[in-house]
């Protein structure tokens, strides 16, 4: 997936701004973010839909932008509030996959390979849309694909606020009709020479023999015939960062109100869950556990744990007692979400001086010899017994998580 936050410095300024008394929203007025209006190289960063209406372009100068919109109000750039945002979202996918590449200060890039179980990238990526919106108060652009060329394609399409896909059956449709200046990393020298070939679209761009751009433009050739074609083998490219809260949910395939298929689908969540907790070498101090019910109506229960962990075996107990607290009989659940929240690194969380040290190292013990054993073959080449009835509703992916 590609996440691209909608109008970025303007939501961000505004967020802020209403969170700190301002009575105004300057999304619904003519405004834009700009450079020191004194000084005359003052451009304009970003504008809003009213501003947009009068004219006002990203680049131009707030000079060139007061002529075309007098009643126009300029906002400074913050940059530190804008990573604050940004590193907001990033903690907000971290609960979805632990591969984020961060492509700007307010886009990213997603691989949800291994982490959609049962459920699928689009639902996934409307999810996400949903709850920055509702969490974060601001929205996003979510394209769907099978590479990054395509997610990124994808989430340019109509804005704001909107879950696109792009696959390769949707290829010829979506992006062939659109303008050869639309294509991602075509540069704007490039467009007149390829206009002068009669190439106007993305289509005529993908229909082109390959030697003939090769010839022309060299290697840059060649990566505009395969972006054309939609072919991009590159990876998402990430850093390893300590998250905020692990969490993972499964939208059934069918509607559950058998209390005990629910526990082996909450054993299983529960151990991919502190399978990935114990790969960050953390531990969690919060269980939570969640339902969702025919009507889409959301159930949430947490709880604080007295000591700070990692067993899956703890771990379960807790959300097993969560959902036996939430769930009313004979309700119909369509999905059951785990997470662990309030996490810290096993090295700086010392033992309790009430805490069974003996039976916690043989539990420790238990979970590393898993946790090897799925590192070496695969991630379900051993499970527990509990999770054994999940396997009709959570379909899990023979590679391992790495």
């Amino acid at each position: 997936m590609h996440v691209d936050v909608n109008n970025a410095f303007l939501s961000w300024t505004a967020i802020d701004m209403l969170k700190n008394g301002s009575k105004i929203d300057i999304r619904e007025i003519p405004a834009v973010i700009g450079g020191d209006e004194s000084k005359r190289s003052g451009i304009v960063l970003a504008k809003s839909m009213k501003a947009k209406e009068c004219g006002v372009k990203t680049a131009e100068t707030i000079y060139q932008a007061r002529m075309k919109c007098p009643g126009l109000r300029v906002f400074p750039s913050n940059f530190k509030i804008y990573r604050q945002y940004s590193n907001q979202l990033y903690q907000l996918l971290l609960e979805y996959t632990d591969k984020i590449e961060r492509f700007s200060i307010d886009e990213c890039f997603l691989d949800m390979t291994h982490y959609l179980m049962n459920d699928t990238l689009l639902n996934k990526g409307k999810e996400i849309n949903r709850r920055v919106k509702e969490e974060l108060g601001f929205t996003v652009n979510v394209g769907v694909a099978h590479n990054k060329l395509l997610a990124k394609m994808a989430s340019d399409f109509t804005k704001p606020d909107r879950v696109h896909t792009l696959f390769e059956n949707e290829i010829q449709n979506k992006m062939w009709t659109l303008p050869v200046s639309e294509l991602f990393m075509l540069g704007k020298r490039t467009v007149p020479k390829l206009h002068n070939m009669q190439i106007k679209t993305i289509g005529d761009l993908a229909k082109t023999n390959k030697r003939i751009l090769q010839d022309k433009f060299g290697k840059h050739g060649v990566m505009m015939w395969e972006y054309a074609n939609g072919i991009d083998n590159s990876e998402v490219k990430y850093e390893k960062e300590k998250p905020k809260g692990i969490g993972n949910s499964v939208t059934l395939p069918e509607d559950i109100s058998n209390i005990d298929k629910l526990e082996e689908i909450l054993s299983a969540l529960t151990e991919q869950v502190t399978y990935r907790l114990r790969k960050q070498n953390m531990l969690a101090r919060v269980v939570n556990v969640q339902l969702r019910n025919k009507d889409f109506v959301d159930t949430s229960h947490q709880r604080k744990l007295s000591n700070a962990t990692a067993s899956t075996k703890e771990i379960l107990e807790v959300a097993k007692e969560l959902l036996e607290q939430m769930y009313r009989k004979g309700t119909r659940i369509r999905l059951v979400g785990v997470r662990v929240d309030d996490l810290t690194d096993k090295e700086e969380m010392q033992i309790s001086l009430f805490s069974n040290e003996e039976k916690n190292e043989k539990q420790e013990k238990l979970d590393k010899t898993i946790d090897a054993l799925k590192e070496k073959y695969g991630y379900h080449f051993i499970t527990r017994a509990g999770n054994m009835g999940a396997e009709g509703y959570i379909q899990f992916r023979k590679e391992d998580e790495k």
